[in-house]
Formats: structure tokens, C-alpha cells, sequence
């Protein structure tokens, strides 16, 4: 590891001064653990709800009076002379901050978040992004502005696709072609033989009608046992069938995996992701190559899993995974007999992390910004695809779009197309737009669907973008998306 270069490089005996934009539950974490982080200093908090910035600075142990609440950028440049930290309602001030390294964008809010991203960036600041409804519309944009500024614009570790990346630039940089590549869905599915029920572990909402327990028939039983070799596709199926009740992956999930594609080149094998719930062990079964008996139909793949355990089986632990092959057949014995799981015949080996620690440590990536002025992702990041939505059922012109927690429309993945009529539309740029017509469930949304906002960041980030990259993509070459309704 190259760790200990983030804290002995010329200069490390002085703090990275950071402001971290949206005080939710992953931002204060990277609140909590910069105290314990050499070399890492938060210095302002800023969150429309002031008491959640204020909290996150108390779980970190930092005392009320210690704090000062700044309206203005007077007030809070003051404030930073003299040596206190900020909390404010107002993130568009941090960017106008001098003695601010770098700005933690979290807020999970698209159209805010682009902005404060980019008034960071002009204004000479390094951005860790971890909102990814931002990063996965506009973040090539960003990341291009970045560079032509002098600045880092970085995906996170703690986030599973910023992690996933990495894994994957570690395996193509020690000579391993990597078949397939995800993460695990955050929920698990837990199988207990004794009653034959299979439930869900999960902190997310349950929104019906999926349910968070199904039982499963007699018959059924033997499609939860150990995936046979060449039976793949068969147990895919069948799997979905019987679980098809639980909660699925979310938009949300869809969202990490095509920011991951973008930044790595790896693409969906199905706009919707295979997505198979699957042992630690079944995953270098099923996601090998079709022929050598998985589901895969080419090297190169992007996909999700989730984990099917028994109570007392190891999980995921929402981490990332990747099934990977060593083309030398010599490496290719000593990768799968020392302890690696492995297909049958040795053409398929899984490696995962099977954790994510989210703001835990993200340190990593901000430090590396600050002190490196590298980036943790990868460097050739470009809209190769989008996250799109299809409406989940009937939506009324006039009715605003939801995010992507909301059951009102579900999520595929395409090749990137431009802001034009008849486009699919980014999926971020509808949140929070209205409807611009009555549309039936099933239906793709494009671009002459939604109400354009009068002034958008978002937007004009994104047009940005198509122009910068020569996205012009033809909506013929969009996959079928027939199935989705």
C-alpha cells in the first residue's frame, strides 16, 4: 500500500483544510473520523438544516462553543482566521472561502450539488464528489473543469463504486482480465432451510408490494442450494421467480454501477443488470463466461449480486466484487490454488472486499486529492452510458418526478445520448421536474417528456458535456427496453 505517502510528503506537517457540503449520515462520518485522521482538518459544515451540521461537529467531540454559525463569507472567513470552525445554512459561500483545500460535496441534491461542485472548481478547490445523482450525469463534465483548473475531481472510497473502480484498475494493472464486475446490492437475502423462508436484511424503506420475508415451496427448495456448474442461466431464472417478492436493486444501486462503467469501460450485459442473488461461493460459477458455463456473454461486464446466505454463512457486507481470469496458465494455477474461490476448471475467480466503509474512510480520497493531487478513480472518465427511468406506473402531466428512492419510476442503463426530442432522458435531470405530458406505465421517459427548468446548473452541465465529449449517441442504438414495463 502507498498510504503512508499521503502523510509524509513535503508539507504534511500542515492540515488539509476541508468543507463538507450536506451534513447527512455518510458526510458526518467523514466529520466524526477526520479528528482521528493525521492530517485531515473539517473546518466548515454547511447544511440547509443547521442543527445537522451542528450535530455531526458534536458526534466529533468538538464542543458548541468551539463553533461559530456564519451567514455571510465575511463572517465565515473571519471566523476561519481566528481559528474556529463554521457551520452555515449556506453552501454557495464555501466556494468564495480562501484557505479552503477542499470542498466534500454530499448533499445528495442533483442541482445543488452541481453547482456547488463547479463554483468549488472555478474558484481554485479541489471536490470529492459523493453525491452520485451529480457524478453520474454531469461528473465527466466536472471532472474535465477540474483539470483544466488545476484541481482534482474525485470519486470516494467508502462509496461502492469508487471502491469497485479501483479494484478494477488493480486487476487490469497486474495482468488479470476481469470477466464481470459489481457490487453487493446493500440488502442480503437470508435463506433458513429449517423453515424455508428467505428474509431481507436491510436498512432501507420497504416500499410495497415487496415484502421483507417470502416463503419457499417444497419444490422450490433446490434452486437455493449451490449453483451446479453449467447450470447458470437456469438457476438465474428460476432464483428471480422465487424471490421476485423481496425488494430488488433500487436506482440507486443502477447509479453507482453506470458511474463505475463510465470511469472503467465496462458495460450492462441488459439495460435492467442481470442481478443474481448468489453465494460468495456461486459468483465465480455464475459469472463466468457463458462458455464456461456462466451467464456472461462477454469479458468486460458490469452487474450486481445479491447475497444468498444462510444464517450462518459470511455475507458481502455490501462490499464490491470481481470474477477474473490469469490468460497466463501457470499465474492462472497459482491464483486459484492458494485460497482464491474459483469455477470448477479454474476459468473464473472471484476477489471481493466484502465491506464498504462509507465517510469511515474517505480520508484516503481526500487526502490523496490535497497532498497527491491525484484522483482515486480512474483517468479515462467519459459518458459512455446513462442512468434512465421508466415510469413504474401511470404518471399524470403536471406531477413531479421522484428520485432515485421513489417507487414512481425504475431504472435502466444505456449508451449516453445528448439533450435532444426523443432522447432517453438522464435519469437526474428529471428529479424534481414536472411531467410535460401524461405518460403510461412502462414507458421510457425522453427529453420532450419533462419540463425543462428555467435555470439549471444541472442542465447546462450537461449540454456542456455532450458538446465537450461529442455525445451523440442514436436513439436506434438503444437497447430494447420492451421488458421493463
Amino acid at each position: 500500500m502507498i498510504y503512508h505517502h499521503l502523510f509524509g510528503r513535503p508539507g504534511a506537517s500542515e492540515s488539509v483544510r476541508v468543507a463538507v457540503v450536506g451534513a447527512g449520515q455518510y458526510a458526518t462520518a467523514v466529520v466524526t473520523q477526520a479528528p482521528q485522521t493525521p492530517g485531515l482538518d473539517v473546518v466548515v459544515v454547511a447544511d440547509v438544516d443547521l442543527e445537522s451540521a451542528r450535530r455531526a461537529y458534536r458526534a466529533a467531540g468538538v464542543d458548541d462553543n468551539d463553533v461559530i454559525y456564519a451567514a455571510t463569507v465575511s463572517d465565515a472567513q473571519s471566523a476561519l482566521t481566528a481559528g474556529r470552525r463554521v457551520v452555515t445554512d449556506d453552501g454557495d459561500l464555501i466556494a468564495q472561502l480562501d484557505g479552503i483545500d477542499l470542498v466534500c460535496e454530499s448533499t445528495g441534491i442533483p442541482e445543488a450539488s452541481a453547482r456547488f461542485a463547479r463554483d468549488a472548481i472555478l474558484n481554485g478547490k479541489h471536490v470529492a464528489m459523493v453525491t452520485k445523482d451529480t457524478d453520474v450525469t454531469v461528473g465527466p463534465e466536472l471532472k474535465a473543469l477540474a483539470r483544466e483548473h488545476g484541481v482534482v475531481y474525485t470519486p470516494v472510497d467508502g462509496d461502492q463504486h469508487g471502491l469497485l473502480i479501483q479494484l478494477v484498475e488493480w486487476a487490469r494493472l497486474i495482468g488479470l482480465t476481469v470477466i464481470a464486475a459489481g457490487k453487493a446490492t446493500d440488502g442480503e437475502f437470508v435463506y433458513d432451510p429449517e423453515t424455508s423462508r428467505v428474509r431481507i436484511v436491510t436498512d432501507k424503506k420497504i416500499h410495497p408490494p415487496a415484502v421483507a420475508e417470502v416463503e419457499v415451496a417444497a419444490e422450490d427448495r433446490a434452486w437455493l442450494q449451490k449453483v451446479p456448474e453449467g447450470r447458470s442461466e437456469e438457476y438465474r431464472k428460476e432464483r428471480a421467480r422465487i424471490l421476485a417478492n423481496l425488494p430488488q436493486p433500487g436506482a440507486y444501486d443502477l447509479c453507482e454501477m453506470t458511474i463505475a462503467a463510465n470511469y472503467i469501460g465496462f458495460t450492462p450485459q441488459v439495460p435492467e443488470l442481470l442481478h443474481m442473488p448468489l453465494r460468495i461461493t456461486e459468483i465465480p460459477v455464475a459469472y463466468a463466461l457463458k462458455e464456461n458455463g456462466g451467464v456472461i456473454e462477454a469479458a468486460g461486464t458490469i452487474d450486481l449480486a445479491t447475497c444468498l446466505r444462510t444464517p450462518d454463512e459470511a455475507g458481502l457486507g455490501g462490499g464490491v466484487w470481481i470474477v477474473v481470469r490469469a490468460d497466463n496458465a501457470y499465474s492462472n494455477h497459482i491464483m486459484t490454488t492458494k485460497g482464491q474461490i474459483a469455477n470448477a476448471d479454474g476459468t473464473a475467480t472471484v476477489i471481493y472486499r466484502p465491506y464498504h466503509l462509507c465517510g469511515v474512510e474517505t480520508s484516503t480520497s481526500l487526502l490523496a486529492a490535497c497532498r497527491l493531487g491525484l484522483d482515486t478513480g480512474s483517468d479515462d472518465y467519459r459518458p459512455r452510458l446513462d442512468l434512465v427511468k421508466v415510469a413504474n406506473r401511470d404518471i399524470a402531466a403536471g406531477e413531479v418526478f421522484g428520485n432515485d428512492h421513489s417507487p414512481q419510476l425504475v431504472a435502466r442503463i444505456v449508451p449516453a445520448a445528448p439533450i435532444a426530442a426523443g432522447s432517453p432522458a438522464a435519469a437526474h435531470l428529471l428529479t424534481g421536474n414536472r411531467a410535460a405530458q401524461d405518460i403510461s406505465q412502462g414507458t421510457l421517459i425522453t427529453y420532450d417528456m419533462v419540463e425543462r427548468p428555467a435555470s439549471s446548473t444541472l442542465w447546462s452541465l450537461r449540454e456542456d458535456q455532450d458538446r465537450r465529449f461529442g455525445v451523440a449517441t442514436a436513439v436506434s442504438s438503444i437497447p430494447s427496453l420492451s421488458s421493463v414495463g
